[in-house]
């Protein structure tokens, strides 16, 4: 397998030049320089990234922050300098130096300290799996791998560096995520020892900031195979720790039998629609957790499951789950909102006035594309025809959508009287009396029953409300 990095997909030539001006400058000082970790693994997959790039090397932040200073990054960040980390800003481009990492022990404890070392093969040594253990020389191109990482990315295996799984994952239980986020997003399997290691030690995960967890679950969630990732979290014994409620989804039954198979209950629904749905975060939150509900508001009457209001629950339920997250209050109110709404799309139909989708479009506002995409990959029938009919369902509603829009940009969606031409129209101050008012007209002109500039036909309206209060 060559190593080679292009332009396009992996790193930019302009950034391989900066890269290998700094490799230059440290060889200069006598400080090793090499590209590592994930940087390395993608370059060798072929497989499209961003043109960050990490490195490492023996020097120290110190060091490296005089031996960077001739390339004139446009920034350097030093948050993470105490742990030996100096990021680069070349424009739009990242580049992260990291100082090897070794371990020693204190006579006094049984745990080793990380500390910053001299040794690349004891940097390799202390990463998490083997993919993610090679590095290449800046210089002569040639690649590091102890671990025979490479052998492992062309058999598409996920293996714990040094055959240590526990090890591994003790050293950083965050790594059991970052496990099951790799298999997701390289539709790799996890190797035997690793896969019963990340089994035995799941309860660690509770050692992890919800943060930190928030992070790969959005990784997870963005890949290209997410169901994948998904059902290792809840295979594995993962997903009690970051969200316990999805486990109820397991065996919910959408069909009054008594029995359902595996494939057909709320939880393979679920992972379908989340596979369908576009790769935009608040969609693939929303396929998640759209249905979250259903298993506390099903009923059964007359042969027939019903689930009444599980949208009104779980957009409650969403809320909870994201706040206990740590995701900001827009996104938390963007998904809710979604899922909320998510039932109201999904009945659409070609008898609905004009009225109707302009509330739909209002009631959920910057959401609405994720909506539609989300009602889109709710389609999850194995039958043929079933799933063209809602599909185009779907595209009517988005259709509709768009040319309303341009309706509302040419005449907006206005009461033809605001609050300040009712006052002087009634003589009145400001009071209670004036929202219903003011509702009211908006609402007949939503419904199309009223223009926007109609200020004869309001008026009649708002003395026949107002003689009636």
């Amino acid at each position: 397998m060559e190593l080679t990095i292009r332009r396009s997909g992996y790193i930019d030539f302009s950034m391989l030049d900066i890269i290998i001006k700094l490799a230059q400058n440290f060889h200069a000082q006598h400080k090793q320089l090499y590209m590592v970790g994930g940087t390395v693994r993608d370059v060798l997959l072929h497989r499209d990234q961003s043109a960050d790039a990490d490195l490492a090397t023996d020097a120290h932040p110190d060091e490296i922050k005089r031996l960077v200073a001739p390339t004139r990054p446009g920034a350097v960040v030093l948050v993470g300098e105490r742990f030996g980390t100096v990021r680069l800003l070349y424009e739009s481009n990242i580049v992260e130096i990291t100082t090897f990492r070794t371990e020693r022990y204190n006579p006094e404890s049984r745990k080793p300290e990380v500390c910053f070392g001299n040794d690349l093969m004891e940097d390799l040594r202390r990463r998490d799996f083997t993919i993610n253990a090679m590095a290449r020389d800046l210089l002569n191109g040639q690649v590091i791998d102890p671990f025979d990482g490479r052998r492992d990315l062309e058999a598409h295996i996920l293996r714990a560096v040094g055959n240590e799984p526990d090890k591994r994952f003790d050293e950083d239980p965050l790594r059991l995520l970052r496990a099951l986020r790799f298999a997701a997003q390289l539709d790799f399997t996890l190797e035997t020892e690793t896969y019963h290691s990340i089994g035995r030690q799941a309860s660690k995960l509770q050692k992890i900031s919800r943060e930190r967890i928030r992070d790969e679950m959005n990784k997870l969630l963005l890949s290209p195979h997410p169901a994948k990732g998904l059902d290792l979290l809840v295979e594995l014994g993962l997903m009690p720790f970051i969200i316990p409620e999805v486990l109820e989804l397991r065996g919910v039954s959408q069909q009054p039998t008594p029995r359902v198979p595996a494939s057909k209950d709320v939880y393979a629904h679920v992972l379908r629609v989340v596979e369908r749905s576009s790769p935009r975060l608040a969609t693939r939150w929303s396929a998640l957790l759209h249905d979250i509900a259903k298993p506390r508001t099903k009923s059964v009457k007359d042969n027939e499951v019903h689930f009444f209001a599980h949208e009104d629950v779980g957009a409650y339920m969403a809320r909870d789950i994201l706040k206990r997250l740590h995701f900001d209050r827009d996104f938390i109110e963007n998904v809710s909102r979604i899922v909320r709404l998510h039932m109201r799309a999904n009945a659409y139909s070609s008898e609905w006035t004009d009225g109707a989708v302009r509330r739909l479009m209002l009631d959920a506002g910057d959401s609405l594309p994720d909506l539609l995409d989300l009602s889109n990959a709710d389609i999850t029938s194995y039958r043929v025809d079933r799933v063209a009919r809602a599909e185009a369902r779907v595209s009517e509603l988005a259709e509709r959508c768009q040319h309303l829009k341009e309706e509302a940009e040419r005449v907006p969606l206005k009461s033809p009287l605001d609050g300040n031409e009712l006052m002087a129209l009634f003589g009145r101050n400001p009071g209670p009396w004036l929202r219903p008012i003011k509702d009211a007209l908006l609402s007949q002109v939503i419904d199309g029953e009223l223009a926007p500039d109609d200020k004869e036909g309001a008026e009649k309206i708002a003395r026949n409300m107002l003689n009636d209060m």
